[in-house]
C-alpha cells in the first residue's frame, strides 16, 4: 500500500520502500505520483529546504509548461539524439501534463511558438498543483534529506543512505530513481550530485556544461548597448569563419555580452565551440527582410529624400536610437555630415555593417545563470524503453541529470516529465504488477 502520509516535517523515516525517489524537482514529483498512483510506498526525498525550487524560476517565473508541437519538432529541438525519446514521449506526452494540471485546477493557455503557460503566468500555480496531486497519490515526503550514497547487492539496488540533521541512516528499496537535475542554477539544489552518485556505481558522465546561457563578448561594444532589445533580428554563429546555425527574433545587450532567445539558442553550439579551443563570433543582421542589394537601395533613397539632413537623424528611420553614436564610430562617419554628402564607398560601409554587426564571443556566463545543463550519464548505459540503468537492476534515471537537453519552448521541462512517468511505469510492471506489496 501507498505510504499513509506527507512526510514534510516528519524527522523519523520508516526505513521500508517500495521506490525512492531522489530530487523533488519536476521529474521527482513526476516519478513520485505516478508509482504511488499504481500502489507503490514511495518516498520522495529533497536535499532543499522545500521541493520545486528550479521550476518556480522557470520562464521567468511564469513556468513555459510544455509544448504544444508534434513529437517530431520536439525530436529536432532535442541534442544530441531526440529519438531517443520516442518510448518516454509515447507513455506520456504535453497532452497529458496539461490534462494532469487541468484535473488539479490549472488552466493553460498556448503561446506563440506552441508554447504552453498556465493561464495565471504564475509557476507557483503549476508547482502547488503538482504538489497537490503528489500528496493525493500518498507519497511521503522528506526534505533537508541529502543521499550521500546510493546502496547496491548483487548488481541490484537495495537502497540510499540518507543524511538529516547530520545524521546518517540506511533506507532500503526496491529501486531508486535519480531526478537530481544537472548543474543550473545552483543556488535552487542542483549542483550534480547526482551525476557522482551514478559514476560510484559505474555510469560514465557526458562532459557537462552550461547551456542555454548568456554569451560574454570581448571589448566595450556590447556594454556601450546594455539594456538595448532588438527585436525581428536574426543571428548567426560562426566558428572558425564557418557559419553554424542562424536564429530569427529576439536579443538583448547586456554589460558582458549578448542574451535573449536567440542567443540562448545559439549558445549550446557556441560554448562547445569554445571548449574545443575554436574562434566563435556572432554577427547579427539587423535587416533579416532585406537583402544586401534592396537594402542598398533604400539606403540610396533615403540618403537622396534627405539630402540636407544630418546623418544622425537621417539614421532614426534605420536603426533604435542606441546604436546610432556606436554606429557612427564603428564607421568612423561624421553624425553632423548632411545626407548628400555620404559617398557611395560610406553607404555601402553602413549597409554592411547593418547586415554583419559583429561580436566576437570569450566565454558564457556558467551554471549561474545557464537555463538548463548540457551533457550528463551517458544515455547509451540506460535502457531507453524504461529508463532503467543497463548496469544496475532497479536503477532509474530521469530528467537533466541524462544527457538530454533542448532548446527554449517547453522542451526540457517535457523531458523531464516524461522520462520520470516512464521510469516509474517501469519500476512498477517490474516490481509491484503481480506483487503483494508491504
Amino acid at each position: 500500500m501507498a505510504a499513509q502520509k506527507n512526510g514534510m516535517g516528519h524527522n523519523n523515516l520508516n526505513n521500508k520502500y517500495d521506490l525512492i525517489v531522489v530530487g523533488a524537482g519536476p521529474a521527482g514529483l513526476i516519478a513520485a505520483g505516478r508509482a504511488a498512483s499504481q500502489g507503490a510506498r514511495v518516498l520522495l526525498v529533497e536535499k532543499m529546504k522545500s521541493a520545486g525550487r528550479k521550476l518556480l524560476i522557470t520562464g521567468k517565473g511564469r513556468c513555459n509548461v510544455s509544448n504544444d508541437a508534434y513529437q517530431s519538432a520536439f525530436f529536432k529541438n532535442i541534442f544530441p539524439n531526440g529519438k531517443y525519446l520516442k518510448p518516454a514521449f509515447g507513455a506520456f506526452f504535453s497532452k497529458d501534463i496539461v490534462n494532469l494540471l487541468t484535473q488539479e485546477g490549472v488552466e493553460t493557455t498556448v503561446e506563440r511558438g506552441g508554447r504552453i503557460f498556465p493561464t495565471s503566468n504564475s509557476a507557483l500555480e503549476v508547482l502547488n498543483a503538482l504538489m497537490s496531486w503528489v500528496k493525493k497519490q500518498r507519497v511521503e515526503l522528506s526534505c533537508n534529506c541529502r543521499v550521500v550514497e546510493l546502496l547496491v547487492q548483487q548488481g541490484q539496488i537495495t537502497g540510499i543512505i540518507a543524511e538529516r540533521n547530520g545524521q546518517k541512516e540506511p533506507l532500503e528499496a526496491k529501486g531508486v530513481v535519480l531526478c537530481t537535475g544537472g548543474k543550473s542554477y545552483p543556488a535552487t539544489g542542483s549542483t550534480g550530485e547526482g551525476y557522482l552518485l551514478a559514476q560510484q556505481l559505474g555510469h560514465s558522465l557526458v562532459q557537462t556544461r552550461p547551456a542555454l546561457v548568456p554569451l560574454i563578448t570581448s571589448g566595450s561594444l556590447a556594454a556601450q548597448l546594455q539594456g538595448l532589445s532588438l527585436k525581428n533580428v536574426s543571428a548567426s554563429l560562426w566558428i572558425n569563419n564557418k557559419k553554424v546555425k542562424d536564429e530569427f527574433g529576439e536579443m538583448l545587450f547586456a554589460h558582458y555580452g549578448l542574451t535573449g532567445p536567440i542567443i540562448l539558442t545559439l549558445s549550446r553550439h557556441a560554448v562547445d565551440g569554445l571548449l574545443q579551443k575554436n574562434k566563435v563570433k556572432i554577427s547579427i543582421d539587423l535587416k533579416p527582410a532585406l537583402d544586401e542589394n534592396k537594402l542598398d537601395a533604400r539606403l540610396i533613397r533615403d540618403l537622396d529624400a534627405n539630402g540636407k539632413k544630418q546623418l544622425e537623424n537621417i539614421f532614426k528611420g534605420w536603426l533604435p536610437s542606441k546604436l546610432i553614436p556606436v554606429f557612427l564610430e564603428q564607421l568612423q562617419l561624421d553624425g553632423k555630415k548632411q545626407g548628400h554628402q555620404v559617398t557611395g564607398k560610406e553607404r555601402r560601409q553602413i549597409m554592411l555593417l547593418m547586415k554583419n554587426f559583429e561580436f566576437e564571443v570569450t566565454d558564457n556566463r556558467g551554471y549561474s545563470e545557464a537555463i538548463i545543463t548540457a551533457g550528463g550519464i551517458n544515455t547509451s548505459e540506460i535502457d531507453g524503453k524504461t529508463m532503467q540503468s543497463k548496469l544496475v537492476k532497479n536503477l532509474y534515471f530521469a530528467g537533466e541529470i541524462l544527457d538530454l537537453d533542448a532548446n527554449t519552448g517547453g522542451y526540457n521541462l517535457q523531458i523531464a516529465y516524461s522520462t520520470a512517468w516512464l521510469a516509474a511505469n517501469a519500476f512498477i510492471k517490474l516490481n509491484i504488477e503481480n506483487h503483494t506489496t508491504k
